[in-house]
Protein backbone atom coordinates (compact mmCIF):
# COMPACT_ATOMS: atom_id res chain seq x y z
CA UNK A 1 0.00 0.00 0.00
CA UNK A 2 1.42 3.42 -0.89
CA UNK A 3 2.69 5.72 1.77
CA UNK A 4 0.22 8.35 2.88
CA UNK A 5 0.27 11.37 5.10
CA UNK A 6 -3.15 10.39 6.42
CA UNK A 7 -3.02 8.77 9.85
CA UNK A 8 -5.52 6.68 11.74
CA UNK A 9 -5.04 3.93 14.34
CA UNK A 10 -6.79 1.38 12.11
CA UNK A 11 -4.42 2.14 9.25
CA UNK A 12 -1.47 0.49 10.95
CA UNK A 13 -3.61 -2.29 12.41
CA UNK A 14 -4.74 -3.46 8.98
CA UNK A 15 -1.84 -2.35 6.76
CA UNK A 16 -0.36 -5.85 6.46
CA UNK A 17 -3.72 -7.42 5.65
CA UNK A 18 -4.43 -4.88 2.93
CA UNK A 19 -0.96 -5.29 1.43
CA UNK A 20 -1.21 -9.09 1.38
CA UNK A 21 -4.69 -9.04 -0.12
CA UNK A 22 -3.65 -6.47 -2.72
CA UNK A 23 -0.72 -8.64 -3.75
CA UNK A 24 -3.01 -11.65 -4.13
CA UNK A 25 -5.37 -9.55 -6.23
CA UNK A 26 -2.59 -8.41 -8.54
CA UNK A 27 -1.15 -11.91 -8.86
CA UNK A 28 -4.56 -13.63 -9.03
CA UNK A 29 -3.39 -15.99 -6.32
CA UNK A 30 -5.26 -17.60 -3.43
CA UNK A 31 -5.88 -15.50 -0.33
CA UNK A 32 -8.39 -15.94 2.48
CA UNK A 33 -8.40 -14.06 5.75
CA UNK A 34 -11.40 -15.70 7.35
CA UNK A 35 -11.43 -19.44 8.25
CA UNK A 36 -14.41 -21.30 6.81
CA UNK A 37 -14.65 -24.01 9.46
CA UNK A 38 -17.13 -23.35 12.29
CA UNK A 39 -15.05 -25.50 14.62
CA UNK A 40 -14.53 -24.24 18.17
CA UNK A 41 -10.86 -24.96 17.62
CA UNK A 42 -10.89 -22.09 15.13
CA UNK A 43 -13.35 -19.59 16.59
CA UNK A 44 -13.14 -20.45 20.28
CA UNK A 45 -14.65 -23.13 22.46
CA UNK A 46 -17.74 -21.09 23.37
CA UNK A 47 -18.32 -19.51 19.94
CA UNK A 48 -21.04 -21.94 18.72
CA UNK A 49 -23.14 -21.59 21.86
CA UNK A 50 -22.48 -17.85 22.13
CA UNK A 51 -23.64 -17.41 18.54
CA UNK A 52 -26.81 -19.40 19.07
CA UNK A 53 -27.58 -17.54 22.30
CA UNK A 54 -27.07 -14.17 20.60
CA UNK A 55 -29.35 -15.20 17.77
CA UNK A 56 -32.10 -16.30 20.14
CA UNK A 57 -31.88 -13.05 22.09
CA UNK A 58 -32.63 -11.15 18.89
CA UNK A 59 -35.89 -13.00 18.24
CA UNK A 60 -39.35 -11.68 19.10
CA UNK A 61 -38.08 -8.25 20.03
CA UNK A 62 -37.36 -4.79 18.66
CA UNK A 63 -33.96 -4.51 17.00
CA UNK A 64 -32.48 -1.93 19.34
CA UNK A 65 -29.06 -1.78 17.66
CA UNK A 66 -30.58 0.35 14.87
CA UNK A 67 -32.71 2.58 17.10
CA UNK A 68 -30.47 5.59 16.34
CA UNK A 69 -31.28 5.57 12.61
CA UNK A 70 -33.68 8.24 11.29
CA UNK A 71 -37.04 6.59 11.79
CA UNK A 72 -40.72 7.16 11.08
CA UNK A 73 -41.48 5.85 14.57
CA UNK A 74 -43.00 2.66 13.16
CA UNK A 75 -41.59 -0.87 13.16
CA UNK A 76 -41.61 -3.41 10.34
CA UNK A 77 -40.71 -7.07 10.02
CA UNK A 78 -42.35 -10.22 8.65
CA UNK A 79 -39.57 -12.84 8.63
CA UNK A 80 -40.49 -16.49 9.00
CA UNK A 81 -37.80 -19.15 9.09
CA UNK A 82 -38.01 -21.63 6.20
CA UNK A 83 -37.59 -24.21 8.97
CA UNK A 84 -40.88 -23.08 10.51
CA UNK A 85 -40.66 -20.54 13.36
CA UNK A 86 -41.64 -16.90 13.01
CA UNK A 87 -38.59 -14.80 13.88
CA UNK A 88 -40.62 -11.93 15.31
CA UNK A 89 -37.86 -9.34 14.90
CA UNK A 90 -39.17 -5.79 14.55
CA UNK A 91 -36.98 -3.21 12.84
CA UNK A 92 -37.29 0.59 12.92
CA UNK A 93 -38.78 1.85 9.65
CA UNK A 94 -36.33 4.21 7.95
CA UNK A 95 -37.32 7.81 7.34
CA UNK A 96 -35.98 7.88 3.79
CA UNK A 97 -35.59 11.62 3.26
CA UNK A 98 -33.99 12.15 6.67
CA UNK A 99 -31.70 9.17 6.07
CA UNK A 100 -30.56 10.53 2.71
CA UNK A 101 -29.85 13.93 4.25
CA UNK A 102 -27.82 12.26 7.01
CA UNK A 103 -25.89 10.16 4.51
CA UNK A 104 -24.98 13.14 2.35
CA UNK A 105 -23.95 15.14 5.42
CA UNK A 106 -21.63 12.32 6.48
CA UNK A 107 -20.00 11.97 3.07
CA UNK A 108 -17.48 14.90 3.05
CA UNK A 109 -15.54 13.74 6.15
CA UNK A 110 -15.52 10.18 4.85
CA UNK A 111 -14.29 11.37 1.45
CA UNK A 112 -11.58 13.52 2.98
CA UNK A 113 -10.29 10.67 5.14
CA UNK A 114 -8.65 9.19 2.05
CA UNK A 115 -8.73 5.82 0.37
CA UNK A 116 -6.29 4.14 2.76
CA UNK A 117 -8.17 5.11 5.91
CA UNK A 118 -11.48 4.11 4.34
CA UNK A 119 -10.03 0.71 3.43
CA UNK A 120 -8.71 0.22 6.96
CA UNK A 121 -12.04 1.11 8.54
CA UNK A 122 -13.87 -1.20 6.15
CA UNK A 123 -11.47 -4.02 7.03
CA UNK A 124 -12.18 -3.45 10.71
CA UNK A 125 -15.90 -3.73 9.95
CA UNK A 126 -15.39 -7.06 8.19
CA UNK A 127 -13.18 -8.34 11.02
CA UNK A 128 -15.86 -7.40 13.53
CA UNK A 129 -18.51 -9.18 11.46
CA UNK A 130 -16.28 -12.24 11.32
CA UNK A 131 -16.12 -12.36 15.11
CA UNK A 132 -19.91 -12.89 15.09
CA UNK A 133 -19.90 -15.54 12.36
CA UNK A 134 -21.80 -18.13 14.40
CA UNK A 135 -24.58 -15.67 15.15
CA UNK A 136 -24.62 -14.68 11.48
CA UNK A 137 -24.89 -18.34 10.48
CA UNK A 138 -28.11 -18.75 12.46
CA UNK A 139 -29.51 -15.54 10.98
CA UNK A 140 -28.70 -16.68 7.44
CA UNK A 141 -30.01 -20.20 8.06
CA UNK A 142 -33.33 -19.01 9.42
CA UNK A 143 -33.94 -16.48 6.66
CA UNK A 144 -32.57 -18.33 3.62
CA UNK A 145 -33.17 -21.98 4.53
CA UNK A 146 -29.56 -22.92 3.92
CA UNK A 147 -28.24 -25.79 6.06
CA UNK A 148 -26.14 -24.67 9.00
CA UNK A 149 -22.63 -25.34 7.68
CA UNK A 150 -23.46 -23.73 4.36
CA UNK A 151 -24.99 -20.78 6.20
CA UNK A 152 -21.82 -20.42 8.22
CA UNK A 153 -19.49 -20.65 5.24
CA UNK A 154 -21.40 -18.80 2.51
CA UNK A 155 -23.07 -16.33 4.85
CA UNK A 156 -19.96 -15.82 6.98
CA UNK A 157 -16.31 -16.25 5.95
CA UNK A 158 -16.91 -16.59 2.21
CA UNK A 159 -19.03 -13.43 2.19
CA UNK A 160 -16.44 -11.70 4.36
CA UNK A 161 -13.65 -12.61 1.95
CA UNK A 162 -15.74 -11.12 -0.85
CA UNK A 163 -16.11 -7.96 1.19
CA UNK A 164 -12.36 -7.70 1.71
CA UNK A 165 -11.75 -8.34 -1.98
CA UNK A 166 -14.07 -5.45 -2.85
CA UNK A 167 -12.27 -3.17 -0.38
CA UNK A 168 -8.85 -4.02 -1.78
CA UNK A 169 -9.96 -3.74 -5.41
CA UNK A 170 -11.40 -0.32 -4.61
CA UNK A 171 -8.18 0.72 -2.89
CA UNK A 172 -6.09 -0.38 -5.87
CA UNK A 173 -8.24 1.65 -8.26
CA UNK A 174 -8.08 4.76 -6.12
CA UNK A 175 -4.35 4.70 -5.45
CA UNK A 176 -3.07 3.91 -8.94
CA UNK A 177 -3.54 7.57 -9.89
CA UNK A 178 -1.18 9.98 -8.09
CA UNK A 179 -2.60 12.70 -5.89
CA UNK A 180 -0.38 15.30 -7.53
CA UNK A 181 2.01 15.40 -10.51
CA UNK A 182 3.95 17.98 -12.52
CA UNK A 183 3.23 17.49 -16.22
CA UNK A 184 5.93 18.71 -18.64
CA UNK A 185 5.98 19.10 -22.40
CA UNK A 186 9.36 19.78 -24.01
CA UNK A 187 9.59 23.11 -25.82
CA UNK A 188 12.20 25.61 -27.00
CA UNK A 189 13.70 27.13 -23.93
CA UNK A 190 11.72 26.27 -20.84
CA UNK A 191 9.37 23.27 -21.04
CA UNK A 192 5.66 23.76 -20.66
CA UNK A 193 4.78 22.80 -17.09
CA UNK A 194 1.43 22.11 -15.54
CA UNK A 195 0.65 21.16 -11.95
CA UNK A 196 -2.05 18.49 -11.93
CA UNK A 197 -3.90 17.52 -8.79
CA UNK A 198 -6.30 14.60 -8.63
CA UNK A 199 -9.05 14.02 -6.11
CA UNK A 200 -11.25 11.03 -5.57
CA UNK A 201 -14.84 12.28 -5.72
CA UNK A 202 -17.63 9.91 -4.60
CA UNK A 203 -20.79 9.86 -6.67
CA UNK A 204 -23.42 9.89 -3.93
CA UNK A 205 -25.57 7.48 -1.99
CA UNK A 206 -25.28 3.83 -3.02
CA UNK A 207 -28.34 1.57 -2.73
CA UNK A 208 -27.79 -2.15 -2.21
CA UNK A 209 -30.87 -4.34 -2.71
CA UNK A 210 -30.42 -7.75 -1.12
CA UNK A 211 -31.88 -11.13 -2.00
CA UNK A 212 -33.58 -13.89 -0.01
CA UNK A 213 -31.25 -16.82 -0.67
CA UNK A 214 -27.77 -15.36 -0.06
CA UNK A 215 -28.35 -12.12 1.85
CA UNK A 216 -24.74 -11.40 2.84
CA UNK A 217 -22.78 -13.18 0.10
CA UNK A 218 -24.50 -11.21 -2.64
CA UNK A 219 -24.75 -7.87 -0.82
CA UNK A 220 -21.23 -7.51 0.57
CA UNK A 221 -19.38 -6.69 -2.68
CA UNK A 222 -21.72 -3.80 -3.41
CA UNK A 223 -21.78 -2.55 0.16
CA UNK A 224 -18.03 -2.50 0.64
CA UNK A 225 -17.04 -1.40 -2.88
CA UNK A 226 -19.23 1.68 -2.49
CA UNK A 227 -18.24 2.39 1.10
CA UNK A 228 -14.53 2.03 0.33
CA UNK A 229 -14.80 4.52 -2.53
CA UNK A 230 -16.37 7.17 -0.30
CA UNK A 231 -20.07 6.59 -1.01
CA UNK A 232 -22.59 6.26 1.82
CA UNK A 233 -24.66 3.09 1.59
CA UNK A 234 -28.33 2.39 2.19
CA UNK A 235 -28.98 -1.34 2.46
CA UNK A 236 -32.44 -2.52 1.41
CA UNK A 237 -32.71 -6.19 2.45
CA UNK A 238 -35.22 -8.65 1.08
CA UNK A 239 -38.30 -8.54 3.37
CA UNK A 240 -37.78 -12.21 4.27
CA UNK A 241 -34.03 -11.90 4.92
CA UNK A 242 -33.53 -8.74 6.96
CA UNK A 243 -31.74 -10.08 10.02
CA UNK A 244 -28.34 -10.94 8.42
CA UNK A 245 -28.04 -7.47 6.91
CA UNK A 246 -29.33 -5.83 10.08
CA UNK A 247 -26.44 -7.49 11.93
CA UNK A 248 -24.09 -6.25 9.20
CA UNK A 249 -25.32 -2.66 9.27
CA UNK A 250 -25.36 -2.50 13.07
CA UNK A 251 -21.73 -3.68 13.17
CA UNK A 252 -20.68 -1.23 10.46
CA UNK A 253 -22.30 1.69 12.27
CA UNK A 254 -20.65 0.71 15.53
CA UNK A 255 -17.19 0.60 13.93
CA UNK A 256 -17.68 3.83 12.02
CA UNK A 257 -18.65 5.65 15.22
CA UNK A 258 -15.65 4.24 17.09
CA UNK A 259 -13.39 5.29 14.22
CA UNK A 260 -14.60 8.88 14.36
CA UNK A 261 -17.08 8.88 11.47
CA UNK A 262 -20.82 9.30 11.22
CA UNK A 263 -22.75 6.02 11.43
CA UNK A 264 -25.13 7.45 8.82
CA UNK A 265 -22.61 6.25 6.25
CA UNK A 266 -24.37 2.87 6.46
CA UNK A 267 -28.13 2.60 7.06
CA UNK A 268 -30.70 -0.18 6.84
CA UNK A 269 -34.02 0.26 5.02
CA UNK A 270 -36.21 -2.70 6.00
CA UNK A 271 -39.81 -3.31 5.02
CA UNK A 272 -42.43 -6.02 5.27
CA UNK A 273 -43.67 -8.19 2.42
CA UNK A 274 -45.50 -6.46 -0.41
CA UNK A 275 -43.98 -3.00 -0.12
CA UNK A 276 -42.49 -0.76 -2.82
CA UNK A 277 -39.54 0.59 -0.85
CA UNK A 278 -36.89 -0.75 -3.23
CA UNK A 279 -38.50 1.08 -6.14
CA UNK A 280 -38.93 4.27 -4.11
CA UNK A 281 -35.31 4.23 -3.01
CA UNK A 282 -34.04 3.51 -6.52
CA UNK A 283 -35.84 6.61 -7.81
CA UNK A 284 -34.63 8.88 -5.00
CA UNK A 285 -32.46 11.66 -6.46
CA UNK A 286 -29.72 11.18 -3.84
CA UNK A 287 -29.13 7.59 -4.97
CA UNK A 288 -26.44 7.43 -7.66
CA UNK A 289 -25.39 3.76 -7.52
CA UNK A 290 -27.62 0.67 -7.36
CA UNK A 291 -26.46 -2.89 -6.68
CA UNK A 292 -29.21 -5.48 -7.08
CA UNK A 293 -29.47 -9.23 -6.71
CA UNK A 294 -32.79 -10.87 -7.44
CA UNK A 295 -35.35 -11.74 -10.08
CA UNK A 296 -35.04 -10.62 -13.70
CA UNK A 297 -38.29 -8.64 -13.77
CA UNK A 298 -37.38 -5.97 -11.24
CA UNK A 299 -33.74 -6.16 -12.33
CA UNK A 300 -34.68 -5.22 -15.88
CA UNK A 301 -36.81 -2.34 -14.55
CA UNK A 302 -33.86 -1.05 -12.54
CA UNK A 303 -31.54 -1.24 -15.54
CA UNK A 304 -33.99 0.73 -17.68
CA UNK A 305 -35.21 3.32 -15.20
CA UNK A 306 -31.85 3.69 -13.47
CA UNK A 307 -30.11 4.39 -16.76
CA UNK A 308 -32.75 7.01 -17.63
CA UNK A 309 -31.97 8.75 -14.34
CA UNK A 310 -28.20 8.60 -14.89
CA UNK A 311 -27.55 6.10 -12.11
CA UNK A 312 -24.99 3.30 -12.20
CA UNK A 313 -26.92 0.04 -12.01
CA UNK A 314 -25.29 -3.34 -11.40
CA UNK A 315 -27.56 -6.38 -11.44
CA UNK A 316 -27.17 -10.08 -10.82
CA UNK A 317 -30.33 -11.83 -11.95
CA UNK A 318 -31.49 -15.41 -12.31
CA UNK A 319 -29.21 -17.74 -14.23
CA UNK A 320 -29.86 -20.75 -16.47
CA UNK A 321 -27.04 -23.24 -16.05
CA UNK A 322 -26.59 -26.23 -18.31
CA UNK A 323 -24.22 -29.19 -18.15
CA UNK A 324 -23.01 -30.84 -21.36
CA UNK A 325 -21.70 -34.36 -20.84
CA UNK A 326 -19.51 -35.58 -23.69
CA UNK A 327 -17.44 -38.31 -22.05
CA UNK A 328 -15.65 -39.06 -18.79
CA UNK A 329 -12.82 -41.17 -17.43
CA UNK A 330 -14.35 -41.06 -13.92
CA UNK A 331 -18.07 -41.82 -14.10
CA UNK A 332 -18.41 -42.28 -10.35
CA UNK A 333 -16.82 -38.92 -9.67
CA UNK A 334 -18.84 -37.16 -12.36
CA UNK A 335 -22.14 -38.55 -11.10
CA UNK A 336 -21.20 -37.76 -7.50
CA UNK A 337 -20.45 -34.17 -8.31
CA UNK A 338 -23.58 -33.73 -10.39
CA UNK A 339 -25.65 -35.27 -7.59
CA UNK A 340 -24.05 -32.86 -5.13
CA UNK A 341 -24.60 -29.85 -7.40
CA UNK A 342 -28.26 -30.71 -8.00
CA UNK A 343 -28.88 -31.38 -4.31
CA UNK A 344 -26.99 -28.59 -2.57
CA UNK A 345 -29.48 -26.18 -1.00
CA UNK A 346 -32.22 -27.98 -2.95
CA UNK A 347 -30.98 -26.44 -6.21
CA UNK A 348 -31.82 -22.88 -5.12
CA UNK A 349 -28.39 -21.40 -5.84
CA UNK A 350 -28.02 -19.20 -8.91
CA UNK A 351 -25.18 -21.52 -9.92
CA UNK A 352 -27.20 -24.74 -9.59
CA UNK A 353 -27.50 -26.74 -12.82
CA UNK A 354 -30.96 -27.04 -14.33
CA UNK A 355 -30.39 -29.11 -17.46
CA UNK A 356 -28.04 -31.91 -18.45
CA UNK A 357 -27.41 -32.55 -22.13
CA UNK A 358 -25.94 -35.83 -23.40
CA UNK A 359 -25.31 -36.92 -27.01
CA UNK A 360 -28.10 -38.91 -28.63
CA UNK A 361 -25.47 -41.56 -29.31
CA UNK A 362 -24.64 -41.86 -25.61
CA UNK A 363 -21.60 -41.22 -23.42
CA UNK A 364 -18.22 -42.95 -23.34
CA UNK A 365 -17.09 -43.64 -19.77
CA UNK A 366 -14.46 -45.63 -17.89
CA UNK A 367 -17.26 -48.14 -17.18
CA UNK A 368 -18.16 -48.58 -20.81
CA UNK A 369 -20.49 -46.84 -23.24
CA UNK A 370 -23.83 -45.66 -21.79
CA UNK A 371 -26.79 -44.69 -23.91
CA UNK A 372 -28.67 -41.53 -22.95
CA UNK A 373 -31.38 -43.35 -21.02
CA UNK A 374 -28.87 -45.37 -19.03
CA UNK A 375 -26.89 -42.25 -18.18
CA UNK A 376 -30.10 -40.65 -16.93
CA UNK A 377 -30.84 -43.66 -14.75
CA UNK A 378 -27.33 -43.63 -13.34
CA UNK A 379 -27.61 -39.92 -12.52
CA UNK A 380 -31.02 -40.41 -10.87
CA UNK A 381 -29.58 -43.26 -8.84
CA UNK A 382 -26.63 -41.14 -7.74
CA UNK A 383 -28.97 -38.39 -6.51
CA UNK A 384 -31.18 -40.90 -4.70
CA UNK A 385 -28.19 -42.50 -2.97
CA UNK A 386 -26.73 -39.10 -2.08
CA UNK A 387 -29.93 -38.01 -0.34
CA UNK A 388 -31.05 -41.39 0.99
CA UNK A 389 -29.91 -40.82 4.56
CA UNK A 390 -32.22 -38.23 6.07
CA UNK A 391 -29.76 -36.96 8.66
CA UNK A 392 -27.12 -36.47 5.97
CA UNK A 393 -29.54 -35.14 3.37
CA UNK A 394 -30.94 -32.36 5.57
CA UNK A 395 -27.43 -30.96 5.93
CA UNK A 396 -27.17 -30.70 2.14
CA UNK A 397 -30.70 -29.88 1.02
CA UNK A 398 -31.57 -27.35 3.70
CA UNK A 399 -35.08 -25.92 3.40
CA UNK A 400 -36.91 -24.41 0.43
CA UNK A 401 -36.79 -20.69 0.95
CA UNK A 402 -40.43 -19.74 0.36
CA UNK A 403 -43.81 -20.85 -0.96
CA UNK A 404 -42.99 -19.68 -4.49
CA UNK A 405 -40.08 -22.12 -4.72
CA UNK A 406 -42.15 -24.93 -3.26
CA UNK A 407 -44.92 -24.21 -5.75
CA UNK A 408 -42.57 -24.35 -8.71
CA UNK A 409 -41.12 -27.63 -7.47
CA UNK A 410 -44.50 -29.33 -7.12
CA UNK A 411 -45.87 -27.94 -10.39
CA UNK A 412 -43.21 -29.63 -12.54
CA UNK A 413 -44.95 -32.10 -14.88
CA UNK A 414 -43.96 -35.75 -14.81
CA UNK A 415 -40.89 -36.32 -17.00
CA UNK A 416 -41.25 -38.41 -20.09
CA UNK A 417 -44.88 -37.53 -20.77
CA UNK A 418 -46.38 -39.92 -23.28
CA UNK A 419 -43.18 -41.96 -23.45
CA UNK A 420 -44.24 -43.75 -20.29
CA UNK A 421 -40.92 -43.32 -18.51
CA UNK A 422 -41.29 -43.94 -14.83
CA UNK A 423 -41.29 -40.99 -12.49
CA UNK A 424 -39.67 -41.76 -9.11
CA UNK A 425 -42.29 -41.97 -6.37
CA UNK A 426 -42.63 -38.90 -4.14
CA UNK A 427 -41.75 -39.99 -0.65
CA UNK A 428 -42.89 -38.21 2.52
CA UNK A 429 -40.03 -36.33 4.17
CA UNK A 430 -38.58 -37.91 7.28
CA UNK A 431 -36.78 -35.21 9.20
CA UNK A 432 -34.24 -36.52 11.70
CA UNK A 433 -35.36 -36.25 15.33
CA UNK A 434 -34.08 -33.18 17.14
CA UNK A 435 -31.18 -33.37 19.52
CA UNK A 436 -31.30 -32.07 23.08
CA UNK A 437 -31.78 -28.31 23.15
CA UNK A 438 -28.30 -27.47 24.38
CA UNK A 439 -26.65 -29.43 21.56
CA UNK A 440 -28.55 -28.55 18.46
CA UNK A 441 -28.02 -25.66 16.10
CA UNK A 442 -31.40 -26.32 14.46
CA UNK A 443 -33.81 -29.27 14.44
CA UNK A 444 -31.92 -32.30 13.20
CA UNK A 445 -28.46 -30.77 13.27
CA UNK A 446 -25.85 -31.32 15.91
CA UNK A 447 -23.15 -29.20 17.43
CA UNK A 448 -21.31 -28.82 14.13
CA UNK A 449 -17.97 -27.86 15.52
CA UNK A 450 -17.17 -30.70 17.90
CA UNK A 451 -15.76 -33.27 15.51
CA UNK A 452 -15.54 -36.72 17.09
CA UNK A 453 -16.07 -35.57 20.64
CA UNK A 454 -19.78 -36.28 20.62
CA UNK A 455 -22.97 -34.34 20.25
CA UNK A 456 -23.36 -35.00 16.52
CA UNK A 457 -26.44 -36.71 15.18
CA UNK A 458 -25.40 -39.86 13.29
CA UNK A 459 -24.85 -39.00 9.66
CA UNK A 460 -24.75 -35.23 10.09
CA UNK A 461 -22.07 -33.67 7.94
CA UNK A 462 -19.08 -32.45 9.86
CA UNK A 463 -17.27 -29.22 9.00
CA UNK A 464 -15.60 -29.60 5.65
CA UNK A 465 -17.69 -32.52 4.43
CA UNK A 466 -19.71 -30.31 2.13
CA UNK A 467 -16.59 -29.49 0.16
CA UNK A 468 -15.19 -33.01 -0.18
CA UNK A 469 -17.05 -34.00 -3.36
CA UNK A 470 -15.38 -31.08 -5.13
CA UNK A 471 -11.86 -32.40 -4.67
CA UNK A 472 -11.82 -34.57 -7.75
CA UNK A 473 -13.52 -32.09 -10.02
CA UNK A 474 -12.40 -28.52 -9.27
CA UNK A 475 -14.48 -27.31 -12.21
CA UNK A 476 -17.63 -28.25 -10.37
CA UNK A 477 -16.32 -26.51 -7.27
CA UNK A 478 -15.74 -23.41 -9.34
CA UNK A 479 -19.27 -23.64 -10.70
CA UNK A 480 -20.84 -24.11 -7.30
CA UNK A 481 -18.74 -21.36 -5.74
CA UNK A 482 -18.77 -19.03 -8.75
CA UNK A 483 -19.05 -15.67 -7.10
CA UNK A 484 -20.99 -13.96 -9.85
CA UNK A 485 -19.12 -10.77 -9.01
CA UNK A 486 -18.53 -8.63 -12.06
CA UNK A 487 -15.28 -6.66 -12.17
CA UNK A 488 -17.32 -3.56 -12.78
CA UNK A 489 -18.67 -3.84 -9.25
CA UNK A 490 -15.23 -2.97 -7.99
CA UNK A 491 -13.96 -0.55 -10.58
CA UNK A 492 -13.41 3.18 -10.67
CA UNK A 493 -16.82 3.86 -12.17
CA UNK A 494 -18.03 4.38 -8.64
CA UNK A 495 -15.92 7.52 -8.67
CA UNK A 496 -15.89 10.77 -10.55
CA UNK A 497 -12.27 11.41 -11.51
Amino acid sequence: MPDTATTHPLLEKHRTTLEEAAQALRERSYYSRYPESPSPRVYGETAPQDGQDAHERSLNTSYAALADQPSTGREVGSEVSPYGPTLGVRYPELDVDAAMDAALAAMPAWRDAGAEVRAAVCTEIVDRINASSHQMAHAVMHTSGQPFVMSFQAGGPHAQDRALEAVVAALEEQTRIPASVVWEKPAKGEPVRMQKDYRVVPRGVALVIGCNTFPTWNAYPGIFASLATGNPVVVKPHPRAVLPLALTVATAREVLLEAGFEPALVQLAPEGDGGTLAKDLALHPAVKIIDYTGGPGFGAWLETEGAKAGKLVYTEKAGLNSVVVDSTDDLKGLLGNLAFSFSLYSGQMCTAPQNVYVPATGVDTDQGHLDADEFGRRLAGAIERFTADDARAVEVLGATVNDDVRGRATDVPAPGGASGRRRPPRLPPRHPPPLPRRRRAHPGAGDHGRGQRGGLHPGVLRPGRLRRPHSRHPGVAAAVRRDGAHPRRHDGLRLLH
